[in-house]
């Protein structure tokens, strides 16, 4: 009785698993699959792995910060020159709208009008105060959205866009692109939402990135500027309070709720280079942490070892020519295998504990496995029976 009962268990397993392959069983969490094109290894590089503080020898320690993580790199180089848990995974706040902007800059023509949703207008959360009527160009609503963290703007900007799902799977391409494996948008406005995260790794990435865009760069350094009312317009004043105050400052997020606390990414100029300063998850005011880092990573850039560096995008790393091939004759078309059934690499930590591995198996080699797998339980099956 047991016997049958264990084989019974074992059958059930292989139907249920065959099921999942084939599509009758629910799908693996977005976050397995979102990791399916990470490459192995640290990004960045090995020593970046640490949850701890990473400094370069040879030179004075970084000025302390209270955040739980941080790092200071040189932009034009890519050097990372000290950091702290940098691939940790924190609530990144509205320092993800830097994403929501050099993901949707490319896209939209800066003069359109646009006329937001009342749901749009009501959003929670730092709003520039929108209203349902077409008086905003495009450009107006980066202004808001990189200038005063307007929430409000954020998903105006999704809605011209198509749409907030076709917005956040372009703003989750593109932080792929970028080899930004931290991080997960679940909204353009960067407001708290389960499994939204990222990291002081992936903020450097996306901030340089968007140093790279003239627009974005004129939006993110704009002191003060005149927004549409529906009378006339108003004045909206930059919420970066380094700019103006600290040599050099072009820009660029800060960010801050309840539950991620404080989170800042900017960038300073002088003498023609340019530092790349992150914090996240500081518990009260960063502003002159922040100078701080940035005056160290100026005093030491070019004089010391890197501790890992800042990758380029996937579309700026250079591909191997593929080794000429013997022409073969021609063969039926296998099935196309979806990205998500592909074997994804081991996952990078969150800020608590290392992700388990995730293995995927190909959809069309995993089913017709499984179909030998039955068809030997089977027979097998069929030749005890006839010895009993």
């Amino acid at each position: 009785m047991r016997d049958h009962l264990g084989r019974a268990s074992a059958l059930l397993a292989i139907v249920t698993a065959a099921a999942a392959l084939l599509g009758t069983a629910p799908r693996a969490e977005a976050a397995t699959v979102a990791r399916a094109d990470r490459p192995s290894g640290t990004i960045g590089g090995e020593r970046l792995a640490s949850r701890g503080e990473i400094v370069p020898a040879g030179v004075r320690r970084p000025p302390k910060t209270k955040a739980a993580a941080y790092l200071v790199a040189d932009a034009d180089t890519g050097d990372v020159l000290a950091a702290k848990d940098p691939h940790g995974h924190y609530r990144p706040a509205s320092t993800l709208k830097a994403l929501t902007a050099i993901t949707l800059i490319p896209k939209l023509d800066k003069k359109r009008v646009v006329r937001p949703s009342p749901e749009a207008c009501n959003e929670e959360g730092s709003a520039v105060g929108l209203v349902p009527k077409p008086i905003y160009t495009v450009e107006d609503l980066f202004r808001a959205l990189l200038m005063v963290s307007g929430n409000d703007a954020a998903n105006a900007l999704a809605e011209a866009n198509g749409g907030m799902r076709k917005t956040l799977a372009e703003m989750n391409q593109v932080a792929r692109r970028l080899q930004a494996y931290d991080t997960v948008a679940k909204t353009p406005s960067g407001l708290d939402r389960p499994g939204q995260r990222s990291s002081a790794y992936d903020l450097a990435l996306i901030a340089r990135a968007g140093l790279a865009m003239p627009d974005f760069r004129r939006y993110v350094s704009t002191k003060v500027a005149k927004f549409p009312a529906p009378k006339g317009h108003y004045e909206i004043a930059n919420h970066n309070r380094l700019l103006g105050r600290y040599q050099g400052m072009i820009g660029v997020k800060n960010g801050w709720t309840s539950k991620a606390l404080g989170s800042f990414v900017g960038a300073a100029t002088r003498n023609g280079h340019t530092i790349i300063v992150v914090i996240m998850r500081h518990p009260g005011w960063f502003w002159d942490e922040v100078a701080d880092l940035l005056d160290w990573g100026f005093a030491v850039r070019g004089k010391v070892t890197p501790v890992g560096t800042l990758v380029p995008p996937l579309s700026e790393t250079p591909s191997p020519s593929p080794a000429p091939v013997q022409a073969l004759p021609a063969a039926p078309a296998a099935p196309a295998v979806p990205p998500a059934a592909q074997a994804p690499a081991p996952a990078v930590r969150s800020s608590g504990e290392r992700s388990p591995m995730a293995f995927a198996v190909p959809a069309a080699g995993g089913a017709l496995a499984l179909v030998g797998l039955l068809a030997a339980y089977r027979l097998r099956r069929a030749r005890r029976t006839a010895r009993e």
